[in-house]
């Protein structure tokens, strides 16, 4: 169960956020732990990949503060899949700590499922931040065309 306050990493995708970081030994393309997090819960959402996270990383990452995200401005996303997911505005009560704990593990799924699609996509790769770009422009591109296959309103005068 997700804790209070905190956002966990699986143990088993720890060095692939790690990877994804810039820092001493590592030039991945997101600033913190954080983000590459963020990043990974918008994807798993995405795709509708929730998977649960099994045994924490006790290590870094370690659980990160919600502080943290809120003060980048994250905390939105983590508030967003709860309501979406559960359908139920109640989730973004500020007065029940089961429910920020309900929204935290969700959003720590989605983000588990999104770090497990970029472990397939990014395996073998090299450059980080160029395999990432051209994801995100797959993924745009296919938008692009699935809105053009569907718009009927260009048949109408």
């Amino acid at each position: 169960m997700a804790e209070s306050g905190r956002i966990r990493v699986a143990k088993d995708k720890a060095e692939l956020v790690k990877a994804l970081t810039s820092g001493d030994s590592s030039t991945g393309p997101f600033g913190t732990f954080a983000d590459a997090i963020v990043f990974a819960a918008a994807l798993g959402a995405k795709h509708n990949k929730r998977v649960a996270l099994g045994e924490i990383s006790k290590r870094e990452p370690s659980p990160i503060k919600l502080e943290y995200f809120a003060s980048m401005g994250h905390s939105v996303l983590i508030k967003l899949l709860g309501v979406t997911e559960t359908e139920d505005i109640k989730v973004l009560s500020m007065h029940d700590e089961k429910y920020e704990i309900q929204c935290n593990e969700i959003f720590e799924e989605y983000a588990n499922g999104g770090l497990e699609i970029l472990q397939t996509e990014l395996h073998g790769s090299v450059d980080y931040t160029e395999r990432l770009l051209l994801i995100l422009s797959l993924l745009r591109d296919n938008n692009e065309k699935q809105e053009e296959e569907f718009d009927l309103s260009k048949f109408l005068t």
